[in-house]
């Protein structure tokens, strides 16, 4: 033991070892630990696992099971193969660790540890105490802590001997109170032997044992002076003492505290030098032994390299003398299957024919390229003044101006007729059909060939580069093509000869040496020029090749896109010119008139005359006293055939306002200005809805009190067809609105017409002796989704077809931009229970008044937005449209609903394409659209059955129009 200058430190209490050992740190040295930590982070990830025997004077880094951190350990001993039992140098606590847990560390990080071991001075453990309570009650006073060490001496191993006192307080003698430690016994203490065993056993609690526990066991506080004794008692002590330590190998050496050393005799200086000289041997013999190990290990590593090497080295004798038996044989088998090969990629190949359609297609496209007729640009400036000239006129307002630019226009005209003329006939020469499916099957097939296209580089030699890139390609196969063909030619010559020599019954004209010849070069060189076609032929193209063939290819759509956009523009200009010479020629010399319209409009006057007077008689008949039955009857078969003729007339009338109206959107813009009587624009406006001729009176219309609940609601049968005449009262506000709302819902019913799924407005009209305004539409009495189920359920199948059908209503209105807001079992009928439409609406209200009106009486239909407040949608109308569907599939209007309000389908007996498509149209967030509906794989049923649940219960709508919007 070395005696320290008495010296005072602070420390920080990192681990606590036992009831009189503990682990510190420099207080000055806390921020390196912290750098440290980070060091270890970075560099540990990186570092080679612990391999071999491990070095247990170097520093590793170690996993710490409790944090998974690394943190610098020292292996104390090796467990097993897999294990070894480490300290934390920085920390002081120890445990096992798995070798996988265990790395090297770089140089810089072999510094010399930053915690240091410390032991209470004069203190040792108490025989027979309680370890265990000892360790606890050091450490509830120091560790993790902040102390004061007042360093006495110091071991070999490193250990310091302090004095501690923490606030005031001496540990020391607080744990010798305690009794967990007791005063140290001297060396020659007869109980040195119970000290070692009392050691061992403390450390028995410990996670692993520590194989220096001995030398912590070393009596801490030694006698001033040794006792004089003869040179036997000292002999035998050295000896004794050499014995009693031979099993540790670095125990410390004593050295005495504040006293000068005496002399001990010679026989303690032998016994020294012995001892030294003991340890010095030992090291060589260790090393030697490693040395041996090392080369005994070499030898047998070597050994089996040897045997391993010679049995590979047999193998390949016996299997090269095997092989030469087949050597022939075997050449022959490679050739023959490379020339089978060969033949396969010859008549297939497509890097030998790569680029050669483009080289077709770009032919195509620029040899035989359709150039612009050279009127077209002749033809488009006419056509750009024509338009300017009807603009104009379409703008003018005032009769005064109108002459002045009806001659310009007519003047332009004529100037344009000639130019079409010249147009259409240089069209009629170009075969543009067959130019242009020929591009078009041009394109396809190339697209297939190489894919999407895309924007080509270098557009003005793109062309000329793939040229020579081909060019080179060709040479280079052909190249190859030939040298396989000659040295194949050699071969079958070699052949030949070896056919000729063997022939027994004929002379041969070569000896033998000639005949053999160097036929191992000629299969060399067949098999070599085999390859090399092989290589070439089937070697997928460069990045380089590639990127010039994807530029040609490129090019090639381009020009393909251009010469089709021409084909395009000029078939559209000889249609428009075709249209233009058509219908302009017959006005070159006369101008449109509204003869014919009027000549309608005064015959249907004439009849209405004939008509009233018919219902007069009819009336004054009927008061009479005596009613002839005949005579009244014929008067009802004439006022019929005057309704009717009356009719018919009115279609006459419509059909001649829409020819004025193309005249004046295409031709003869100025006819609404020449007659404004004729109210060509009204009916324009209305998309071709307003009449003027029809009137209520001309119906035999029977009132129909019990649905007029919302507005006048009357039925009449026009030629052989029932219809419904809603009236509307209107007032100057609210006129344009109606007529605007009914003309919009009117264009779109007529682009599909009866395949539409909304219900046709036949006409609309004004009431002329009250402000109300006429709707006639077809009338289905009885056909209402409310009227059907209240008496005769749909069947599975006539809900598929009806609600189909509603499905297309709902796609028809929802792209021509109207939102519905009165979707509901009164407005949808099913016509001979098969087809479904959607009824009108009600056209003095948009479509959110519409959406109050059918929340108050329909809730159950009522989207949760339009509850929140929102607007109606195209989304609300689709979720009225979903519980239609489940009200008809279930058969009754009560059914569970989720946390949103939404029906809930999902504990419900339905169909799975059905289940699918209700809970789509229920969701609230991403409900499906109209055009999806009508295509949802549940309407590809057909003859299919949608499961439905019994019921007897029948929903009876009670005082619910039938017409109601």
């Amino acid at each position: 033991m070395a005696i320290l200058c008495l010296s005072v430190e602070n420390v920080y209490v990192s681990h606590v070892e036992d009831a009189v050992t503990f682990w510190a740190q420099p207080l000055t040295k806390i921020h390196d630990i912290s750098n440290l930590s980070d060091s270890l982070a970075d560099v540990c990830q990186s570092m080679n696992t612990m391999f071999g025997i491990p070095d247990l004077d170097k520093i590793y880094a170690g996993l710490f099971s409790a944090d998974k951190c690394w943190y610098r350990c020292k292996i104390q001993y090796v467990i097993n193969d897999d294990q070894c039992a480490v300290t934390y140098i920085d920390y002081g606590n120890s445990e096992i660790l798995d070798r996988s847990s265990i790395v090297e560390l770089p140089d810089d990080l072999q510094f010399p540890a930053i915690a240091q071991k410390y032991r209470l001075w004069g203190l040792q453990l108490k025989t027979r105490a309680d370890t265990e309570q000892g360790l606890k009650f050091l450490a509830s006073l120091i560790a993790e802590k902040q102390i004061s060490v007042q360093q006495k001496a110091t071991y070999k191993d490193g250990t310091v001997i302090v004095h501690v006192e923490q606030e005031n307080l001496d540990i020391g003698e607080e744990m010798v109170t305690k009794g967990f430690a007791e005063k140290c016994r001297a060396v020659s203490s007869p109980n040195h032997a119970e000290d070692t065993a009392e050691d061992q056993e403390s450390n028995s609690n410990q996670p692993f044992a520590w194989k220096c526990r001995k030398m912590e066991r070393l009596p801490m506080r030694e006698p001033k002076s040794f006792p004089m004794l003869n040179k036997c008692a000292i002999d035998q002590k050295a000896y004794d003492f050499r014995k009693e330590i031979s099993p540790v190998e670095n125990l410390p050496s004593v050295r005495l505290k504040n006293h000068t050393e005496k002399p001990m005799g010679d026989g303690i200086r032998i016994d020294k030098k012995m001892l030294d000289e003991n340890k010095q041997l030992k090291s060589e013999k260790e090393t030697l032994l490693q040395k041996i190990k090392a080369l005994e290990e070499r030898i047998q590593r070597s050994e089996l390299q040897y045997k391993k090497e010679k049995v590979e080295y047999d193998e390949t004798i016996q299997n090269m003398e095997e092989s030469l038996k087949v050597a022939v044989g075997n050449k022959l088998k490679i050739l023959t299957s490379k020339i089978g090969i060969l033949k396969t990629v010859r008549h297939g190949n497509e890097n030998v024919t790569v680029g050669d359609d483009l080289l077709e297609a770009i032919s195509v496209v620029t040899e035989e390229r359709i150039s612009a007729p050279a009127s077209m640009n002749e033809l488009e400036e006419n056509w750009t003044e024509y338009i300017c000239a009807q603009e104009k006129i379409r703008s003018c307002a005032d009769v005064v101006y109108l002459d002045e630019l009806l001659a310009a226009r007519n003047q332009i005209r004529q100037t344009l007729y000639s130019s079409v003329e010249l147009y259409t006939l240089e069209v009629d020469e170009l075969p543009l059909d067959g130019r242009q499916s020929k591009l078009q099957a041009l394109m396809l097939s190339l697209q297939a060939a190489y894919g999407p296209s895309g924007e080509s580089e270098g557009l003005d030699s793109v062309f000329d580069t793939f040229f020579k890139w081909k060019q080179v390609k060709n040479e280079q196969f052909n190249c190859v093509r030939s040298d396989t063909n000659n040295s194949l030619n050699v071969l079958s010559a070699w052949f030949y000869n070896i056919e000729e020599f063997f022939e027994l019954s004929s002379d041969p004209s070569t000896s033998e040496f000639e005949v053999v010849g160097n036929i191992d070069e000629i299969l060399d060189n067949v098999e070599s020029v085999m390859s090399k076609e092989l290589e070439v032929s089937l070697l997928e193209q460069k990045a380089e090749d590639w990127k010039i063939i994807t530029n040609a290819y490129n090019r090639v759509v381009e020009l393909i896109h251009q010469e089709l956009t021409l084909i395009s523009v000029i078939q559209s200009k000889y249609s428009a010119s075709t249209e233009f010479k058509k219908n302009v020629e017959e006005w070159l010399d006369k101008d449109p008139n509204i003869n014919h319209l009027m000549s309608i409009k005064k015959n249907i006057k004439r009849l209405k005359a004939q008509l009233r007077w018919k219902i007069v008689e009819r009336s004054t008949l009927e008061e009479a006293d005596e009613c002839n039955e005949s005579t009244l009857a014929e008067l009802n078969n004439d006022i019929s055939v005057l309704r009717n003729d009356i009719f018919s007339e009115i279609s006459q009338e419509r059909e001649e306002y829409g020819a004025l109206s193309i005249l004046v959107q295409k031709w003869f813009p100025e006819l609404p200005l020449i007659y404004p009587e004729a109210g060509i624009l009204r009916y324009m406006k209305s998309g071709g809805l307003l009449s003027d001729s029809m009137e209520r009176d001309l119906l035999d219309a029977k009132p129909m009190k019990e649905l007029s609940s919302k507005r006048p609601l009357v039925w009449s049968d026009v030629q052989n067809k029932q219809v419904l005449l809603k009236g509307y009262s209107v007032g100057l506000d609210t006129e344009e609105k109606v007529i605007e709302r009914a003309s919009k819902y009117h264009e779109a019913w007529r682009v599909q017409k009866e395949e539409s799924g909304i219900m046709e407005l036949i006409y609309l009209f004004f009431c002329k002796a009250d402000p109300l305004l006429y709707l006639m539409v077809p009338f289905y009495p009885g056909e209402s989704l409310s009227s059907l189920q209240a008496n005769t359920f749909l069947n599975s199948k006539e809900i598929l077809n009806v609600m189909r059908g509603v499905a297309e209503g709902l796609h028809t209105l929802h792209h021509a931009n109207i939102i519905i807001g009165s979707l509901h079992e009164s407005n949808v009928f099913a016509i001979n229970r098969q087809k479904g439409i959607i009824g009108d609406l009600d056209f003095t209200k948009d479509a959110e008044q519409r959406s109050i009106v059918t929340c108050t009486c329909f809730p159950h239909l009522t989207a949760p937005e339009l509850k929140l407040g929102l607007p109606p949608s195209e989304s609300s109308d689709l979720y009225a449209y979903g519980c239609i569907l489940l009200w008809l599939s279930l058969r009754k209007r009560e059914f569970a609903l989720t946390a949103d309000g939404t029906p809930d389908v999902n504990d419900i007996d339905l169909d799975v394409k059905l289940k699918d498509l209700l809970s789509r149209l229920f969701c609230r967030e991403d409900r499906i659209p109209s055009d999806q509906v009508r295509a949802h794989e549940y309407f590809q049923l057909c003859e299919e059955t949608v499961t439905m649940l019994p019921s007897d219960e029948k929903d009876v709508v009670e005082n619910t129009p039938a017409d109601f919007a």
